[in-house]
């Protein structure tokens, strides 16, 4: 049977972390916790069920952090957890299972994360798969006949025990404005981090999120190294900001750039909300149909029919046609 170290780091976590814990005492052979600078009483729950708590000096990197607490670890796998989840009694057994059986050349395992479109998270699935346990020393094997390497590929195993996620704020605010310090500092944004976010943006951004945003995402848009789909989130979010801040002349830019490509959910929905602001409800309408009908969501999945359905029940309501705006209300 294997051993697992439960490696959580922690900051103001009081609310949950107890129930988070409870539910892992079956399981972890240690626990980790590395506190970031709490100021409520989370390293005194985390202190009823191990002495190894330790503090880390906030670097505003959660790589760093997460980083130390892989280091303290002294057992076979890591368990990476954050202390808004919990195990329920099915999925503990599973793990235990797991536990038991799991064979030596498994290097990393996922697992699923679900609950996911609570509370304005980025996510557009409610259960999908993620590294969870990691293998803490690898074994580098050199494979090949000739032109040998090292086989860096990880072993994975794809399990199917799931973990419930209950994030009990959002962190979008926290997170958007560690992207705008980056933006400030000319740090260097990765295209997954980007990505990310474009979503956390899109779904939870204020106003005063996009106008910081505004300048970043126009250069954006002149990136020759962009996909289609990349463009298309860069154009969509440009295309916001320039509604946010009443620049016409850009709305009217970045709105036609999008539609030359293929088009996207958020795209059309961002579309449609102007024509609707100037009272055209039958051209909003059938901007909002192509939201629904026409084209796909890359960042929002709500804007692939829970919103743009809802804007043309309301267009429909607007326009007098009662009949229609129920049938389409019927689909919500």
């Amino acid at each position: 049977m294997i051993t697992i170290s439960v490696c959580m780091i922690v900051k103001d976590e009081e609310h949950c972390l107890d129930r988070c814990l409870k539910s892992l005492v079956s399981i972890a052979d240690e626990f980790i916790i590395v506190d970031t600078g709490s100021s409520d009483h989370t390293k005194d729950i985390a202190k009823k069920y191990t002495d190894k708590v330790y503090d880390f000096k906030w670097t505003g990197s959660f790589s760093d952090a997460r980083n130390y607490s892989f280091s303290l670890a002294t057992k076979d796998y890591i368990y990476c957890a954050d202390a808004d989840e919990e195990l329920d009694e099915e999925n503990i057994k599973k793990f235990l299972t797991l536990k038991e059986h799991l064979m030596d050349e498994i290097e990393l395992v996922q697992m699923y994360y679900s609950n996911q479109l609570e509370n304005n998270t980025i996510y557009n699935f409610d259960k999908e798969l993620r590294p969870k346990l990691y293998k803490r020393l690898r074994k580098f094997v050199w494979n090949e006949p000739i032109h040998e390497q090292v086989n860096l590929s990880p072993v994975i195993y794809d399990s199917d025990i799931e973990i419930i996620h209950r994030p009990s704020s959002v962190h979008a605010g926290r997170d958007l404005a560690r992207y705008e310090k980056m933006i400030e500092n000319a740090e260097e944004i990765s295209k997954r981090l980007l990505n990310i976010y474009e979503k956390e943006l899109y779904i939870a951004g204020e106003p005063a999120n996009y106008k910081k945003a505004y300048e970043f995402f126009e250069k954006l848009c002149d990136d020759d190294s962009l996909n289609e789909d990349e463009l298309l989130c860069a154009l969509t979010i440009a295309l916001r900001a320039a509604i946010i801040t009443c620049d016409y002349k850009k709305q009217f830019k970045y709105a036609l750039r999008g539609v030359a490509t293929k088009g996207c959910s958020e795209l059309c929905c961002e579309i449609g909300g102007l024509f609707y602001k100037i009272g055209d409800y039958e051209e909003a309408a059938m901007w909002y149909y192509n939201a629904a009908y026409e084209t796909e969501p890359l960042m929002s999945i709500k804007s692939k029919k829970e919103i743009p359905i809802s804007e043309i029940v309301k267009c429909y309501e607007k326009l007098g046609d009662h009949a229609r705006a129920e049938e389409f209300r019927q689909l919500i």
